[in-house]
């Protein structure tokens, strides 16, 4: 029986790594990211650990400040959110 072990590099999954918040305050991509065949998958495995529910925190925070969502759709927001990393800790 063999089993398909991929050889992934060293930042794989690692969300500081491979999103990181850059200068302007918003989380992006590095240039060394970019001819990575991994790049999409890595993402997704980053973002659905626990550092994944702290950016969609940020992201509802910048809708609430920009005026985009309403104080209790934010605070319905934050509450799934909440939920979502008390969960994950419990695991």
């Amino acid at each position: 029986m063999t089993v398909n072990k991929k050889k992934f590099p060293p930042c794989y999954g690692d969300l500081e790594t491979v999103f990181p918040m850059g200068d302007a305050g918003l989380r992006q991509s590095p240039e060394s990211c970019m001819p990575c065949s991994y790049k999409t998958q890595c993402l997704r495995k980053a973002m659905a650990e626990k550092g994944g529910v702290s950016v969609r925190e940020e992201i509802v925070d910048r809708a609430y400040a920009s005026g985009r969502v309403s104080f209790f759709e934010r605070w319905s927001r934050k509450k799934a959110l909440s939920t979502k990393k008390n969960k994950q800790d419990n695991f």
